[in-house]
């Protein structure tokens, strides 16, 4: 509750005038802001970018901001947003199959095996490259409920769904998660569940 609190002070303060306080804001949940938006661009430098745009959106709307919720689930409802935006807008973009870095991925995805990196790989890693797998509403979920700590409650506030459309989603997303941990581990995702 302390945070919830201390969210609100800041967005008074935004909102009356101190507007260096939004920096504060920015810092406090900029990194899972990123996160969230890595599970939809897939590339960093499209998650910065939709990172940006969620925060430049929050700061142009923080007077809509009714303080019913949590700021977070708020913000993250514009990420989210933002995020799907983003695909369609990417979707309608189209690619030259001569661009240098088209053919560079096409080159380097013929091996499978990477020797340097695969000591370092954790289930951690394993585990993200999974989330990266699923569809964008699946990794949303996920990524909310389990690294964003939100509630069904909240990530239904973000997502604008009904807290129970969100444990039926959510509950899918998990067995999407194992068929995708089972695909990168085979045997190792009974260790990993």
């Amino acid at each position: 509750m302390q945070e919830k609190e201390t969210d609100i002070a800041l967005i008074n303060a935004v909102l009356a005038g101190n507007t260096n306080q939004y920096a504060l804001l920015v810092k406090r949940h900029q990194k899972f802001v990123f996160t969230l938006a890595m599970r939809f661009a897939k590339n960093r430098e499209d998650a910065e970018e939709v990172a940006q745009d969620c925060f430049i959106k929050a700061y142009k709307a923080l007077g809509t901001f009714k303080q019913t919720s949590k700021f977070s689930t708020w913000l993250y409802s514009i990420t989210y947003t933002t995020a799907m935006t983003f695909l369609r807008k990417k979707r309608l973009d189209t690619q030259s199959i001569n661009d240098d870095e088209n053919v560079l991925q096409i080159a380097n995805s013929g091996s499978n095996f990477d020797a340097d990196s695969y000591e370092k790989k954790s289930s951690y890693v394993y585990l993200n490259q999974a989330i990266d797998l699923l569809l964008p509403d699946d990794a949303a979920i996920i990524t909310l409920f389990y690294k964003g700590e939100q509630s069904l409650e909240e990530i239904g506030l973000a997502l604008n769904m009904a807290p129970n459309t969100i444990k039926v989603k959510l509950h899918r997303a998990r067995q999407r998660l194992k068929e995708k941990l089972q695909y990168l581990l085979n045997d190792e995702v009974k260790e990993l569940i």
